[in-house]
């Protein structure tokens, strides 16, 4: 199988291109070898490698600077996930993308469904709907794997965040009404490898269509800061006190409910993530 991967340097992206290996030819770039911001790059590269599987993993991801700067947003995930659609039609390849529990506003008092209606709160969430839709106007061979709260070892996230913290604070203070599923990219890229391995790219093309992957449960920021805590047994004496959103006032706005029902990529694929603790404990080493 040869499998073409964007994002190689990001969080998801580092932990497929080995999970990856085993199942084929990986060719992984990033952006020093494709930038997303040129249609071009794209279109060169897709044709030139003829994948039998394109997995984006690539994403502008900073939501808070995306209020400021919505069409940089737009132009990566949007735009430029057209263009891959279209090549990777074209050439007759399996698109695999990542997307977001951020297309939902988190009104609701229930696991989002993939058939519930979108409806973002914020630049970043409107950037990756309208990468959605493209796909699904183009109509090729696609998996979309909506995703939550994704965090890993490598780069800029919550679990790096709070590491820092506790090092530098006495008191952490952490929103607590915001509610969903902590995945780790390392969970995520092992699905993404089992679904390629039990049905292969022909497979999953017919299963086409948007499927949740998170880790199973749920919790607070403010819970995963804590069993952080507890885990990594920390040697300083910090506090972590749960705040309201309201006590956090950020550019963005954030749903309160980003739990996503996994159910349908259980029920049709038969693969299934860890829960959101397994997850945590093997990322800090705990036992």
């Amino acid at each position: 199988m040869k499998i073409l991967l964007t994002g190689r340097s990001g969080q998801v992206g580092w932990e497929l291109a080995h999970a990856l290996a085993p199942l084929g030819e990986v060719i992984a770039l990033d952006r020093e070898d494709l930038d997303l911001a040129v249609p071009d790059q794209i279109v060169s590269v897709v044709r030139s490698v003829r994948p039998e599987v394109l997995i984006n993993a690539a994403a502008y991801t900073a939501v808070d600077r995306a209020e400021s700067e919505p069409d940089a947003a737009y132009a990566v995930n949007a735009a430029a996930v057209a263009v891959l659609a279209e090549e990777a039609k074209r050439v007759g390849a399996l698109f695999v993308h990542y997307s977001t529990d951020y297309v939902f506003d988190g009104t609701k008092d229930a696991p989002y469904i993939e058939e519930d209606h979108p409806n973002p709160i914020n630049a970043y969430g409107r950037s990756k709907l309208a990468g959605e839709q493209a796909i699904h106007d183009i109509g090729g061979a696609h998996l979309i794997l909506r995703t939550s709260w994704v965090y890993s070892t490598r780069g800029k996230n919550f679990l790096l965040t709070v590491r820092r913290l506790l090092r530098e604070k006495d008191e952490l203070r952490i929103v607590s009404d915001q509610i969903g599923a902590p995945t780790t990219a390392g969970d995520l890229a092992q699905a993404t490898a089992e679904l390629l391995r039990r049905h292969g790219a022909a497979g999953l093309g017919d299963a086409r269509g948007t499927y949740h992957a998170t880790s199973s449960g749920s919790t607070s920021w403010y819970g995963f800061a804590t069993e952080l805590v507890r885990l990594e047994r920390c040697e300083f004496r910090v506090r972590v006190v749960p705040i309201a959103s309201s006590e956090y006032p950020t550019p963005a706005r954030r749903p309160k409910n980003s739990r996503l029902s996994n159910e349908k990529l259980f029920r049709r694929l038969g693969v299934t993530l860890p829960t959101w603790e397994v997850g945590l404990r093997k990322i800090s080493g705990a036992p």
